[in-house]
């Protein structure tokens, strides 16, 4: 035991004297002191309070609802075996429905938790931007954002923690304060950009986070974009470089269709 702290040590003095060369190549947000072990379970974590707060989140039964979740998954599916997602095989992938008609929201815990509201379903027009801003919430949890953002965060005290193999204690305080942690802009753009990557190829138009923000505009709900796709860069340069970047990677599947969505609307309570 005496060994291996004095071996974490070594390894913290030698990060703190390279600190400042590293720095010159890496921005904050690009550095994870997390394995992907950890985004799983802090994932876990928040799933459990989710689950103990059911008076703020009314999952739907899975049983229950069986098809409307068919349908959730059959999209999530098609995203996963886009084979773009670097941890596809790591993570859980696990949907949750939120029934909440009044929240247009849906998030991405790390380790891949993923919930929905009803209130985006419903509010959305087709399977491609409800794709598109799935695909964006994976791309949160699969490019590591949270933790990322948390190493940002918590600094060399979530170093000195880790390296000292105090990180169950860590993470085990910091999970609950996850959702308080504000994507920066540079995830944002990661995010929809990998979106794009992501249903380029399918049979959905690679555009559909951009469907989301334009439905926003037209309806002059541009101001309550929800916390999900925060507000930075604004929406008119978001659909710009999310229109960029589908020519960019020769996306061909440009149409959206109603096919299917009509029937998981209906599914829903």
């Amino acid at each position: 035991m005496e060994e291996l702290r004095r071996y974490r040590l070594i390894i913290f003095l030698v990060l703190i004297i390279l600190g400042p060369f590293l720095a010159k190549f890496f921005s904050a947000s690009d550095i994870n002191l997390f394995k992907i072990e950890d985004d799983l379970k802090l994932g876990q974590k928040l799933s459990v309070e989710i689950a103990n707060n059911p008076s703020h989140y009314k999952i739907l039964d899975p049983v229950e609802y069986k098809e409307a979740y068919n349908h959730i998954y059959r999209i999530v599916k098609t995203i996963l075996n886009s084979g773009k997602l670097k941890h596809r095989d790591d993570f859980r992938w696990e949907v949750k429905i939120i029934h909440d008609d009044k929240v247009l929201n849906a998030f991405c815990a790390p380790g891949g938790f993923i919930y929905v509201y009803t209130g985006l379903i419903k509010f959305l027009d087709n399977e491609s931007q409800l794709a598109g801003v799935l695909g964006h919430e994976m791309a949160h949890a699969d490019l590591r954002h949270s933790t990322r953002q948390m190493t940002a965060k918590y600094g060399t005290d979530l170093l000195i923690t880790i390296l000292m193999g105090g990180e169950h204690d860590q993470l085990t305080q910091i999970a609950t304060n996850i959702t308080s942690l504000a994507y920066s802009r540079e995830h944002e753009t990661e995010a929809d950009l990998a979106s794009v990557a992501y249903l380029c190829g399918t049979e959905y138009d690679a555009r559909g986070t951009a469907g989301f923000f334009e439905k926003l505009l037209q309806g002059g709900q541009a101001g309550a974009i929800p916390e999900f796709l925060s507000t930075h860069p604004n929406p008119e340069n978001r659909i710009e470089n999310i229109y960029k970047e589908a020519q960019k990677l020769g996306c061909k599947n440009l149409k959206s269709t109603q096919d299917r969505y009509a029937e998981l609307k209906s599914l829903l309570p």
